[in-house]
């Protein structure tokens, strides 16, 4: 740390020419039947589809309007300088293939299926709480609109806790992935269901570039193809659709056996004790990740101690 309190840490290393760029033109705005928001095109699995604002299409919808404006308020070259700043990226990878079950604890205020889940005045209080019970990773959601959260939380968080956190939003463009390193994620989220091939594998590719550890989470068949052939180290299941927030707790079960057993498989959404994570990790999970639950429980330490390390 200098006098001013900050903390040194390391550039992410050279980068590609002309790929960080590339990643941070957002796409064409599409909004006729059929078509993927943001991308201009038809869908590529639902082409006949009439009502194209999905609940995750209007969550996207939402993130690109406050992405332009904090992009107006803080341009990429701020971000950028910033990084020098940051402390080097802390790789969660090690936890993830230890024995035992390993927890990703979320910070977690709203759900666009639940609305309010809990009053965090203070989410580096919660998050201490999670290092402190053993979670291999902290998630914070960053997400304003749906999930009331923001990048000051992951700031907050970073600044109590030297565990990994992962920045959970809706990312869509490569200034995000800036963001998220300048705020001192370690981790950052791509759901394969918001991007097409080309951004995936370009967002993916910037990530890695900046340090990032990707958490790039599927719902389907196709979707868990797209991850194995994109090369995905860390893939998680979400039982959660969420174009139409419904939960289907067979997900995980049905999908694992199509990812690589040397690919880390982690199990989202519908985990509530103990008893599901030891569900999920005979079915191939080496992670769980969690929220509602322990955002609701009154020992969040003791909540993640109890999921941890757990056998099949």
């Amino acid at each position: 740390m200098d006098a001013g309190g900050r903390r040194h840490g390391v550039h992410p290393g050279p980068q590609r020419p002309g790929l960080l760029a590339r990643s941070l033109i957002p796409s064409r705005s599409g909004n006729r039947a059929g078509e993927r928001l943001g991308t201009g095109h038809p869908h590529p699995r639902f082409p006949e589809m009439e009502d194209p604002m999905s609940v995750l299409d209007d969550i996207v919808a939402g993130v690109r309007i406050d992405l332009a404006a904090r992009e107006a308020a803080t341009p990429i070259a701020d971000l950028r300088a910033a990084l020098a700043d940051v402390d080097p990226p802390r790789d969660p990878m090690p936890h993830f293939r230890a024995a035992g079950s390993s927890v990703i604890a979320e910070v977690k205020r709203r759900s666009p299926s639940k609305g309010a889940l809990a009053d965090i005045p203070d989410p580096a209080v919660l998050a201490t709480a999670y290092a402190a019970g053993g979670a291999a990773a902290i998630s914070v959601l960053t997400e304003e609109r749906r999930f009331g959260g923001s990048l000051a939380d992951l700031r907050a968080v970073r600044e109590a806790v030297d565990t990994p956190i992962l920045r959970k939003d809706f990312i869509v463009t490569g200034y995000q992935l800036v963001e998220a390193r300048a705020a001192g994620a370690d981790l950052a989220l791509l759901i394969v269901a918001a991007l097409d091939d080309s951004e995936l594998t370009r967002l993916h590719d910037m990530a890695r570039e900046l340090g990032l550890t990707v958490l790039v989470e599927v719902h389907d068949e196709a979707e868990t193809e797209r991850a194995v052939a994109l090369g995905a180290e860390l893939i998680g299941v979400n039982a959660r659709n969420l174009k139409t927030l419904e939960i289907d707790s067979d997900v995980f079960g049905r999908l694992a056996p199509l990812v690589p057993d040397d690919r880390v498989k982690v199990a989202e959404s519908g985990i509530f004790g103990p008893q599901d994570v030891q569900r999920f990790v005979g079915e191939g999970a080496r992670a769980v990740l969690v929220g509602e639950a322990l955002v609701k429980d009154g020992d969040p330490r003791g909540a993640v101690a109890a999921m941890t390390g757990v056998e099949a």
